[in-house]
């Protein structure tokens, strides 16, 4: 049976950069048949800057962060299913915002995240797993019912 996560920026940027919970983001990243991982577009933008933002606060040295970036947009180019923002789903990130004081950002990503959790159970799938460091955004997607994982729990 096919694993499905849905793979916030917080998490997955774990993947590339060296942090609490890597091993564990690593290992369900990882290229394979029986895994699926979702991300909303605006993933990308945010790992892309998070990458930056440490290249510029000298965490990263400008080869390691080339070398990163690089090593993402293949990961992006083919090994994530990647999710369109859509107006309606900005408007579903309105009234999740709203209901639960997030960040504009995560609002949207909690939109996409259940989303494609109703679209995978509509087409007979196991539920999808949101993936995610953030404490406020792991306790609105429990609050609207999804199975959540936070690789910090995994050091």
């Amino acid at each position: 049976m096919a694993s499905s996560y849905f793979v916030d920026s917080s998490a997955l940027v774990k993947r590339y950069v060296q942090e609490t919970g890597t091993p564990w983001v690593r290992g369900i990243t990882r290229h394979s048949p029986s895994t699926i991982i979702y991300l909303a577009h605006i993933t990308a933008v945010e790992v892309m800057c998070a990458v930056a933002r440490r290249r510029q606060g000298k965490t990263l040295t400008p080869p390691s962060a080339s070398s990163i970036l690089h090593r993402f947009r293949q990961h992006l180019a083919g090994r994530y299913t990647v999710i369109e923002v859509t107006p309606a789903l900005l408007d579903d990130a309105m009234r999740l915002g709203n209901t639960h004081a997030l960040r504009a950002y995560d609002a949207v990503q909690l939109a996409v995240a259940l989303e494609v959790n109703r679209s995978h159970q509509a087409a007979g799938s196991s539920p999808v797993t949101l993936v995610s460091a953030d404490h406020d955004l792991n306790d609105a997607a429990t609050a609207e019912g999804l199975t959540v994982e936070n690789p910090n729990a995994h050091p």
